[in-house]
């Protein structure tokens, strides 16, 4: 069939179907609705890499209580001013990580000498990790170098800030950082 033989029939079959009475004016606006009508636009980070990029993210849902919005579509942000609406190939397989079954949503600790990971709590996570720090700070503590000078230090840690943290965020965390004495300490946003 060729291309002018196609689209005379094409043009026949709809108006024929014109002639027979069908109302297309409802498919006409479904299909000018597009898939993301309906859906939250939430703006955010990827967080792949350093370079930031922006993403938006539509999720489903009436933002009622009981109901879990679910994640749709991922796109990048146009008015971003880094990506300009552009990803990588990893940005845009976002939305595939978000709804991963295999995504972790609870803490888990593999406890030494163990080889399974046990669920913990939130609570119980963040009382174990303040907990770890204090006793790796106490246990490496240096208050003065071998000139005598005084230089409150803990070299047992490290630290490094995430791209999708605010400039706000990453100063305040390496503040903190700071007041524990930890001397490696750097974030991605720095670039």
């Amino acid at each position: 069939m060729k291309r002018r033989t196609f689209l005379k029939g094409s043009a026949a079959a709809v108006g024929g179907a014109v002639a027979l009475g069908f109302d297309l004016r409802q498919a006409r606006a479904e299909m000018r609705e597009l898939k993301i009508a309906r859906t939250t636009e939430t703006r955010s980070t990827c967080p792949y890499c350093s370079v930031s990029c922006g993403v938006i993210i539509h999720t489903l849902g009436d933002k009622s209580k009981n109901v879990k919005p679910s994640v749709v579509h991922v796109e990048g942000d146009p008015d971003h001013p880094i990506n300009r609406g552009t990803l990588c190939p990893k940005g845009i397989t976002l939305r595939d990580d978000i709804v991963s079954p295999s995504r972790l949503t609870v803490p888990q600790v593999r406890r030494p000498g163990s080889d399974t990971w046990e669920r913990i709590s939130w609570d119980q996570a963040i009382s174990e990790i303040a907990r770890h720090v204090k006793d790796t700070r106490d246990r490496t503590f240096v208050a003065k170098n071998a000139k005598g000078e005084v230089v409150n230090r803990a070299p047992g840690m490290g630290i490094i800030g995430g791209c999708t943290d605010t400039n706000e965020f990453n100063f305040l965390m390496l503040k903190a950082i700071a007041g524990l004495g930890i001397p490696y300490r750097d974030t991605q946003a720095r670039v």
